[in-house]
């Protein structure tokens, strides 16, 4: 594999990913399709078989028979980071035309919601960051890189007191049961044992730019190549291949992985994959 060339196609993935916060297209459907979405910046899993889309024009629940409702809340804001940690949800991004001023401009830093989606509520960075890259725990701790720096911020009580870790330029951040941080770069994968204060490089680790925490406690990642990889007890497995490039990557409970590539939003469950939510055809 030529490093550089995978390189550059990282860096070219990550800046799809951190552009694409741009024009947000108007939701006029009453059963909205994916072209309604704009871009999908997130996939979380919100439980009995439904995953929640952090998109440019709210969020929105998706089933894997391929219903779609929202905005979740009547809520319009661009969420450009969306994680789950338990029964709370975190969000970041950027305000909507009618998003409450309290909740933060020009940029939302981080918001909490305690019933997936309907309300939210400002946590901390307050009008100051929007973090495209958020993750956290089952225990609570969140962890995100905001737009002002490439610091990785640690938060080990759900928001309520921050500490600055290592600077690291990741597309990506995981955190998995067993509590490391898993970060994607341009050098590699990268772990913390630490809570984010430094890393290491993993060993034999594809090049990944989207990382997912695993049911399974360990964590799923797609490379510059399209590939599907799973990391489980320090071996490396590949799952498959996407179709195009993946905008968006969750894993649910249950151990399904969900990804958005060229052919709409994808359920996969071992060797079976079956498009919920089909892109338009062009």
């Amino acid at each position: 594999m030529n490093r550089r060339l995978t390189i550059t196609t990282l860096a070219a993935a990550v800046a799809l990913l951190v552009t694409g916060c741009t024009s947000p297209t108007p939701q006029t459907s009453a059963s909205p399709r994916l072209e309604d979405l704009g871009h999908v910046h997130g996939i979380v899993d919100a439980g009995d078989g439904t995953v929640l889309l952090g998109t440019h024009t709210g969020l929105y629940t998706l089933t894997e028979d391929g219903t779609v409702a929202g905005p979740v809340g009547s809520h319009d804001f661009d969420a450009m980071g969306l994680t789950r940690a338990g029964d709370i949800f975190y969000a970041s991004g950027h305000p909507g035309p009618t998003t409450p001023p309290e909740l933060g401009a020009p940029n939302l830093g981080v918001l909490r919601s305690t019933d997936a989606g309907q309300s939210w509520e400002p946590v901390a960075f307050t009008g100051q960051e929007d973090f495209h890259v958020l993750t956290a725990s089952g225990a609570g701790a969140i962890y995100g890189i905001g737009s002002s720096s490439i610091t990785v911020r640690t938060s080990p009580d759900g928001g309520a007191t921050w500490i600055d870790g290592a600077e690291l330029p990741a597309a990506d951040l995981a955190v998995v049961a067993d509590g490391t941080l898993y970060a994607a770069t341009q050098e590699g994968v990268q772990e913390s044992r630490d809570a984010g204060a430094t890393f290491t490089a993993v060993p034999d680790a594809p090049l990944l730019y989207l990382l997912e925490a695993d049911s399974g406690g360990g964590v799923v990642g797609v490379d510059t190549e399209g590939s599907l990889w799973r990391l489980v007890d320090g071996s490396w497995t590949r799952l498959g291949t996407a179709t195009g490039t993946v905008q968006a990557l969750g894993v649910t409970a249950d151990g399904a992985i969900v990804l958005l590539d060229d052919r709409g939003i994808v359920w996969i469950r071992g060797t079976e994959s079956t498009t919920a939510l089909p892109a338009s055809a062009s």
